[in-house]
């Protein structure tokens, strides 16, 4: 696939599957420190096409790709995925069951002045502990145990992440669900500005909270109508 010129809108596929390898080297572990268990990810064949498949037990981690890439009204953030079942004792609104058998973590970059003095400093501070490039706004779609398709609310542990669910309960399990999203306008009904763009997209499926155990399937992660910003977002069409 040829690369994009910086600056010019297109289309972005994310593939798991690489060239030279079983996983694309765009996706690196996405680990947490108090979590030891974490999620096994890897590709596996369904018809003509690899797929990533993900399998948590008691576990907690992802797969993300970082980005740098501009957005407007009309970028569109399309995936599919299934699940085998859902969780027992998941519940967006806690955070003894804030698990997921699938989910989509968006990473998002806005104009920081927006904040408040306050959130400035809340800021500044995961800088100095996490890195320079800790998200300050990010969105979960997420495949719910109960709560309805079009729920939109706060992370149970942070407001600065908005959980919206896609999909909920068991009656689809097993079946390939396909979703086509519009990021600026689930940001700005997340958060209530505007976003300037993406820095990073990330998949997870996790059971750290409930304890239980789940299989994912990922496949076709496709960002539409963006704004390449660097040359080093090869993986365009």
């Amino acid at each position: 696939m040829a690369g994009a010129q910086p600056g010019r809108a297109d289309n972005l596929v994310l593939p798991f599957a690489g060239a030279d390898g079983p996983l694309s080297p765009g996706w690196q572990p996405m680990v947490f420190d108090n979590i030891p268990a974490h999620t096994r990810y890897g590709l596996v064949q369904e018809g003509d096409q690899p797929v990533l498949m993900a399998e948590a037990d008691n576990s907690a981690s992802g797969l993300i790709h970082r980005l740098d890439v501009g957005v407007d009204e009309s970028s569109i953030l399309r995936w599919r995925w299934k699940v085998s079942g859902v969780l027992r004792r998941g519940d967006v609104t806690q955070r003894d069951g804030d698990d997921y058998p699938a989910r989509i973590y968006v990473t998002f970059a806005f104009d920081e002045s927006r904040l408040g003095w306050g959130e400035r400093l809340k800021l500044k501070a995961a800088r100095l502990i996490y890195g320079d490039d800790v998200p300050f706004a990010a969105i979960n779609y997420i495949w719910a145990s109960r709560a309805p398709v079009g729920t939109l609310v706060p992370n149970a542990y942070t407001d600065r992440v908005r959980m919206i669910v896609v999909d909920s309960g068991a009656g689809k399990a097993g079946q390939w669900q396909a979703h086509a999203r519009n990021l600026y306008e689930d940001f700005k009904a997340a958060f209530g500005f505007e976003p300037t763009g993406l820095t990073g997209i990330a998949v997870m499926t996790d059971t750290d909270n409930t304890g239980e155990r789940v299989t994912a399937w990922y496949n076709a992660l496709q960002l539409e109508n963006i704004t390449l910003k660097t040359s080093s977002n090869r993986e365009a069409k």
